[in-house]
């Protein structure tokens, strides 16, 4: 698999690059990140073919966006495509007023969650300002799930499905759209929103993954038969699949409880067996299954973006997917890359 390789955006009329730069890291997620670091990686990702960037207002309160739009202002708009997502308005705030964590000095914005019709055109159009950018490629519903809104999900779900779906409906229909999904932490959620609503696109994040297969079950395959796109995120399930089962590995934004460690290592078995690095394995894994056209990655500097790459470039021997299925370390109706 070639970063660069064009593929096609399901039923959307335009493709996209298999691998795509994603931005929540030059948000300063977690740790503060350079001016230069981060124009020093989009650059990078531009020089090697990565023409599918996606963002949010939510990563770093809008830092991540305006560095993208920055860096991205002198392309020719014909030869990139931008995700970016709805859900939270950005209201100005004194620095000292905003909590800030998961970011860090991100920029002086207050977020609240709204799905609402008004919310989500003036989330639109903000992030149209902060991105210099005429019109967006794709826009998704941001985080409707459960991990977000515990026990209030089903309240912020029905909304989204009424309120910001008519936006996006409409600004689809007149252009300044191409794609509208949803994009969450659970599959469970874009199934139900294919069920509800006319959805070209979703993305999802850490749920279709070497370790997690349960999305094969319904949402994979309605996409199919829709001819819905899913860009996959957090293919190394935040860790895990690219350290490895190490002390300290951490799955799901916390450290991996033992049955997900053993499976790892009985996974990295396999690897040594056939030289395979485990992280490369789990980039090309994602993105055999026909509905899911390109990964989406952050990195915190221009060498985890070239290592990324060159992983995502590897030759990988067709025995070493026979043998993880042999093994029952994948599902026997897993896709596997050619």
């Amino acid at each position: 698999m070639k970063p660069w390789e064009k593929r096609r955006f399901g039923r959307c009329g335009f493709d996209v690059t298999a691998f795509a730069f994603g931005t929540a890291p030059i948000g300063n997620f977690l740790h503060e990140m350079d001016e230069q670091v981060a124009a020093d990686m989009i650059a990078h990702a531009w020089n090697a073919g990565v023409r599918l960037y996606d963002t949010a207002p939510m990563y770093g309160h809008g830092l991540a966006e305006l560095r993208l739009g920055h860096a991205l202002r002198w392309k020719r708009r014909d030869e990139f495509v931008v995700a970016s997502k709805v859900g939270r308005v950005l209201h100005a705030a004194r620095r000292s007023e905003v909590a800030f964590a998961p970011w860090c000095n991100a920029a002086p914005n207050q977020m609240t969650f709204d799905y609402s019709y008004d919310g989500t055109m003036r989330s639109f159009e903000d992030s149209l300002q902060r991105l210099a950018l005429e019109y967006l490629d794709i826009v998704l519903i941001h985080d409707i799930d459960r991990f977000t809104h515990g026990d209030a999900q089903p309240v912020m779900f029905e909304n989204a499905m009424d309120g910001a779906w008519r936006a996006l409906e409409r600004l689809r229909s007149e252009g300044l759209v191409k794609a509208i999904g949803v994009g969450v932490n659970e599959w469970q959620v874009c199934h139900e929103a294919l069920k509800r609503r006319d959805f070209d696109c979703f993305l999802l994040a850490g749920r279709y993954t070497l370790l997690e297969q349960d999305a094969l079950d319904e949402f994979l395959p309605l996409c199919e038969e829709r001819d819905a796109a899913v860009l996959v995120g957090g293919g190394f399930n935040s860790g895990i699949l690219a350290t490895g089962a190490v002390s300290g590995a951490k799955y799901n934004y916390s450290p991996a409880p033992d049955d997900i460690l053993q499976k790892v290592a009985r996974i990295e078995q396999v690897c040594r067996k056939h030289d395979v690095p485990l992280p490369a394995a789990a980039l090309q894994f994602v993105v055999a299954h026909p509905a899911i056209p390109a990964f989406c990655a952050g990195t915190r500097t221009v060498r985890q973006l070239e290592q990324n790459l060159d992983w995502f470039n590897l030759p990988i021997p067709a025995s070493f997917w026979h043998e993880l299925k042999a093994c029952g370390l994948l599902r026997e109706n897993a896709p596997i890359p050619d």
